[in-house]
Order: structure tokens, then C-alpha cells, then sequence
């Protein structure tokens, strides 16, 4: 018994020995994370991960820290032992969108999809779910804008990351890790490699790069200096830097985050670098790039007012400095991740997020600027640009429709690459149409050229007027109509019956041309006929117990509006009936209500009120057996609340 007791203590100390060392382990990998230190941390979980201790925050750690590096097969891994081994309770909602992201990356498609939409069902309020549920038709999009590029390695990469190109005169600057600097012994914990520095090469005629050298050893510091874009006049430069002035500047955790710096060209020297003033050490500011007049920098920031965990924003620059920078709002912006803009000669800003579904990871995006300062719809610009690694960082001269791109995928040489494309085929961006109508006659097919066209939104609302008739007397509607939407259009013609028709807009810019084909008036109009009946008109309907005229039936007056246009001298009763139900002096009010709203309207578009009279009948003329008392069906009442239009006078 002694001995036993004696083997259970050894194996006692043992185990609380390898258990304190576990705790202290993990305690040092915690610290190490939350110091944004990956590489290390990954080392730290996995040995914890090996003797056999796991718990939700471990495996989160070392799925967040492979998924933060864009190593997202190793981050497949351990999402996929966390859900495995875990209730779904104890694992928060972001998780499942990191899942599928990384099962995208693995070629688990279907598997990501299910993962994707359990996201969007458990944040109801979240923006990434609202597109996700808005947009179910993301992979049309990206297989209709797929296979617009052809791509080539860009010819400078390495075994470090290169990313992050912008147009320099007739070169391009980009970022890199190459191991060459002076200070080539300073590693960066996120990525365990090299501090990023800013390089530059020279554009081959096949878009390809050569001679890659240090672009300015004058801003260079012991940490990063990336992502530059330099003014037209080639004497101003904006870049990303590390919080440093001299010395290391950390935030609250003592974390040295991301600033923009500006440095002045005095004869072939970059010099007088100082940071922007909307910095702050709080937080990073980072990724500059100008718009086409240079009064615009749009850039990236984790700064308070954000949607996610990086947003895109931008600020005003002028004479005497920058304005206050502005969030590009809840039509740019996700929770995701927003990074590496480009604003083109154009007014096109492309941009890489992970906060839309896309092909996985940072896919590329794009919209339009428009003239208001509001945005197209953003577009996914498809393959072959985008894959299910990171692609991101992509510029375009749309002179010559070359540009860079960089990824992160598993044929390039490096961890991160630059690829060169050429554009085949324009990105569509804002779309918009035009409508041409030409109205003829039925028997000769001749165009009939006083025609009147109206248009309206399929809900009546919004009519617009025809605006311009060219020498063929077709009618063209402004282009600038939203595709693939529909309207109604109108058709009238002195001895003609008015016609509508629904047309609808197709998915692309240009101008749909429509032929309408109006019938001649076939019946003579004498007093004491009913325009009712004679224009087969559908029932003028009133919202219970209204008087008020109705989208529906203001499209069936029209009709009688455009008889009386055409007959001047026309006389016209409106006589209101009801049905038997309801009491009579009810039934008389209402009438009298209904028929004067009925022959206001006709007044209000352009009728004089001295061809016009009316009376409300009540139930005074029923059409059939259906007085008070009277059992009838709902569709004999009805044939009781009709509209009259009796020609008293032609």
C-alpha cells in the first residue's frame, strides 16, 4: 500500500509539474499573441497543442494567427479541430466565417457555403451577413467578370513577400521583404521576416519588370516603409511607415502600429519626412493613394467611426494641409477587412476586402466614383485576378490597360508576389440605359409621328415625359435609366387607342430600342355612350371607404383624358355607383365623393371643368338583383361599384 501510495504521488508531481509547465507555456503564448507576434505564437500553441493540451482559445490562437499570416491551409486545420471538438456555444460567430473562408482556400466550396450562411443567420445585424443574404447571385458576378486578364509573373519577385505596386513615371515602386538592407537582421514578428522596404523597377514593353533596386535609402528606418504613391510633379511622396520619429512609438499596448509620411524631393534627395497630421499613435493609418486631381487621398484605418476592422477612408488636401479625414460609409465598408485602394485616371477605385463573399480570402473590388461622391455598385472583377488566396494591391494604367496585382497564391515563388496583367475586356461598372421608342400603325407599319410617349416607374410613380424626338420621330428617354430594371411606357395618338407596355432593361450599359404598334380608334364615339365601356376600361378601384385616386386607376383616366384631348368639344358625366350595402345616405356621400375626385383629376391634368359634371348615384342604379337584403355573391356586388363616363356632348 505504501508503495502505491507513493507511485501516486510521483505521478502526482508529475502531473501537476507538466501542468504548471503547460500554464506557463500558454501564458507566455498569450503574451506573445496579444503582441501580434504570430510566427513566435504558433511555435508556443503548437508544442502546448502537442502534450495534449487544447482548448477553444488555444485552437482559436493558432487558427487566428496562421489565418492573420494568410496561411490558411494550416488555418483549416485547427478551425477544423475547434469545431470538431467544441459546441458550437462556446464558438463566437466570426469563427465560422474565418471557417469557410479557409475552406474556400482548401477546395471545400460546398462546405464553406454551409459554414458562410450559418454566419450570416447568427449576426442578423452584421453588414458582412446583410451582403451575404442581399447578395446570392455573387458567383454570376464573378463568372461574368472572370477572364478579362491574361497574367504572368511580374518577373521581380523573391522568396520574401513583394507586394503593394504603384505607377512612378515610367516605373513602378512596390514593397518588399528582400533580405538586402543594412538592417537585414530586423525581423518583424508578425511575418518572421524582413522589415518592408520601398523599391523600384523599370516597365519592359510586355508589362513585366526589371531592375529592381532600392528606391530611397534616405527614408529608411529600422521598421517598415511601404505602399508609396508619389504626386505628377514627382515631388511629393506619401508611404506607409511604422509609428517612428527618431524613436519607436507604441500605442496603449505597446504595439508600434502604422502611420502615412510625406517626404519632399529636393534635387535627387527625399527628404524632410514628417508624419500627417491625422495620424494618431492609437491606432494605423495606412495604404495612401491619390485621386487623378490630387486633391483626394484615400487610405486605410482602424481609427474610431469604422464599420470593421479596417475601413477606407479619405481627406481633403489642401493648400494649406489636409481636411478632416471622412469614412467611405456602409456601401464601401464591411466588419472585414477593407485594404489597398487604387484610384484610377477614371474615378474607378479598386479595392481588396474579405468582408464580401467572394473566391476567398482578400478578393479585389471595384466601383465608381460618381460625380456626387456616392459609389456604383461595388463588383467582384472575377478571376483571374482573384482566387481563393489573398489577391490584393491592384493598379491599372487604363491608357494601356496594363497593371500589378499581388497574391499570395500557392504558384507564386514567395509569400507574397507581384503579377503583371494585361486587361481584354473593360470592367462595366456603372451601368446605364437608354430607351428608344418608335410608335406606327398597326396595318401600314408607318411610324406615327405625333405620338405622345409617357413613362413611368413600374409602381406609377415618376413619370417622365419623352425629352427628345429625332427626324425618324422616335422618341429617346434620357440614358440614364438603372439596368436590369423595368417600366412602363405609354403610348397615345389622336384616333389612336392608348397602349402600354412593360419594358425591361437588361444587365448592361446601352440603349434598348422597343417598337409600340397602336391600334386605330375602330368604334365612332355619339352621346350617350359610356367611355367605360367604350375604351374597355378596368375597373376604377378605391382603397375602402377612400376617395383618393389610386396609382391604377390614374393610368385607366388617362385613357379618358387622352378621348377628351383628342375630342375638344367633348361633354362628359362621371356618375359614381355603389352597392347595396351600407346604408343609402353612406352610399350617397361616398359616391359623391368618389365621382368629383374622379373628374378632379381630369381637371388637374389639363380639362376644363366646363366640359365636366358629376353626381354620386349610391345604389340608386344597381346593375342587377342586388338590393338590400338580397343574398348575392362578392362578384355581383361588385359589378354594382362601377365609374360611368356618359358623352353628353360631342
Amino acid at each position: 500500500m505504501k508503495k502505491i501510495i507513493t507511485s501516486l504521488s510521483v505521478c502526482l508531481l508529475v502531473l501537476m509539474n507538466h501542468n504548471a509547465q503547460a500554464q506557463v507555456g500558454l501564458s507566455r503564448a498569450d503574451k506573445t499573441y496579444d503582441k501580434l507576434a504570430y510566427i513566435d505564437a504558433i511555435k508556443i500553441y503548437e508544442n502546448i497543442a502537442k502534450r495534449g493540451h487544447v482548448s477553444t482559445e488555444i485552437l482559436k490562437n493558432l487558427g487566428n494567427a496562421n489565418y492573420f499570416n494568410a496561411q490558411y491551409a494550416e488555418a483549416n486545420k485547427w478551425y477544423s479541430q475547434l469545431f470538431a471538438d467544441f459546441a458550437s456555444s462556446e464558438i463566437e460567430s466570426e469563427y465560422y466565417y474565418r471557417y469557410s473562408q479557409t475552406l474556400k482556400n482548401v477546395g471545400q466550396d460546398a462546405q464553406a457555403a454551409v459554414y458562410l450562411k450559418q454566419f450570416a443567420e447568427k449576426n442578423k445585424e452584421s453588414k458582412r451577413a446583410d451582403i451575404i443574404r442581399a447578395d446570392k447571385d455573387y458567383q454570376a458576378e464573378i463568372k461574368r467578370n472572370s477572364g478579362r486578364y491574361d497574367i504572368q509573373d511580374a518577373g521581380i519577385n523573391t522568396g520574401y513577400a513583394d507586394y503593394g505596386s504603384s505607377f512612378y513615371k515610367d516605373q513602378v515602386l512596390f514593397t518588399t521583404a528582400r533580405d538586402t538592407s543594412n538592417f537585414a537582421k530586423k525581423v518583424h514578428t508578425w511575418t518572421d521576416q524582413s522589415f518592408t522596404k520601398i523599391y523600384v523597377a523599370d516597365i519592359q514593353e510586355d508589362g513585366t519588370l526589371t531592375k529592381a533596386k532600392k528606391f530611397s535609402r534616405k527614408i529608411d528606418t529600422k521598421f517598415n516603409e511601404a505602399t508609396p504613391v508619389v504626386t505628377k510633379d514627382g515631388q511629393t511622396m506619401y508611404f506607409t511607415r511604422n509609428n517612428y520619429n527618431g524613436s519607436r512609438g507604441t500605442d496603449s499596448k505597446k504595439t508600434t502600429l502604422l502611420k502615412i509620411y510625406r517626404a519632399e524631393l529636393k534635387g535627387d534627395k527625399w527628404t524632410n519626412v514628417t508624419e500627417l497630421p491625422f495620424n494618431s499613435n492609437q491606432f494605423s493609418t495606412a495604404h495612401p493613394v491619390l485621386n487623378a486631381n490630387e486633391d483626394t487621398m484615400y487610405f486605410v484605418s482602424d481609427r474610431p467611426g469604422g464599420f470593421g476592422q479596417s475601413d477606407l477612408w479619405s481627406v481633403a488636401i489642401m493648400e494649406n494641409g489636409f481636411g478632416t479625414p471622412v469614412n467611405l460609409g456602409a456601401s464601401i465598408n464591411t466588419d472585414g477587412r477593407e485594404s489597398f485602394p487604387f484610384v484610377t485616371s477614371d474615378d474607378e477605385l479598386y479595392f481588396a476586402t474579405d468582408g464580401r463573399p467572394g473566391m476567398g480570402g482578400l478578393d479585389v473590388y471595384a466601383t465608381k466614383i460618381k460625380a456626387d461622391g456616392s459609389f456604383s455598385d461595388v463588383q467582384n472583377i472575377g478571376a483571374s485576378v482573384n482566387s481563393p488566396s489573398d489577391d490584393f494591391g491592384y493598379i491599372i494604367n487604363k491608357t494601356t490597360k496594363r497593371g500589378y496585382f499581388s497574391s499570395n497564391r500557392e504558384s507564386g515563388i514567395g509569400n507574397d508576389d507581384i503579377y503583371a496583367f494585361k486587361e481584354n475586356r473593360a470592367l462595366v461598372l456603372e451601368c446605364v440605359q437608354g430607351l428608344k421608342v418608335t410608335v406606327v400603325d398597326a396595318k401600314t407599319r408607318n411610324i406615327i409621328p405625333n405620338a405622345n410617349l409617357s413613362l413611368y416607374q413600374m409602381d406609377f410613380t415618376d413619370k417622365a415625359k419623352s425629352n427628345k424626338m429625332d427626324a425618324n420621330s422616335q422618341y429617346l428617354f434620357d440614358t440614364n435609366y438603372d439596368c436590369g430594371t423595368s417600366y412602363r411606357v405609354k403610348a397615345e395618338a389622336p384616333e389612336y387607342t392608348v397602349k402600354e407596355e412593360v419594358v425591361s432593361l437588361p444587365n448592361e450599359s446601352g440603349i434598348t430600342e422597343i417598337t409600340i404598334v397602336l391600334e386605330r380608334a375602330k368604334i365612332p364615339l355619339k352621346e350617350g355612350d359610356d367611355l367605360f365601356k367604350v375604351l374597355n376600361l378596368n375597373p376604377i378601384y378605391f382603397d375602402l371607404d377612400k376617395d383618393n385616386i389610386r396609382p391604377d386607376a390614374a393610368l385607366e383616366l388617362a385613357k379618358v383624358f387622352a378621348v377628351m384631348e383628342e375630342y375638344p368639344s367633348m361633354k362628359v358625366d362621371v356618375r359614381s355607383h355603389t352597392d347595396s350595402r351600407a346604408s343609402h345616405k353612406y352610399n350617397d356621400d361616398l359616391s359623391e365623393r368618389r365621382a368629383k375626385s374622379t373628374a378632379a383629376w381630369l381637371i388637374s391634368n389639363g380639362i376644363y371643368s366646363n366640359r365636366l359634371t358629376w353626381k354620386g348615384y349610391g345604389e340608386r342604379q344597381l346593375t342587377n338583383k342586388c338590393a338590400d337584403g338580397v343574398k348575392c355573391t362578392e362578384e355581383e356586388h361588385q359589378a354594382n361599384r362601377r365609374s360611368e363616363f356618359i358623352i353628353v356632348k360631342m
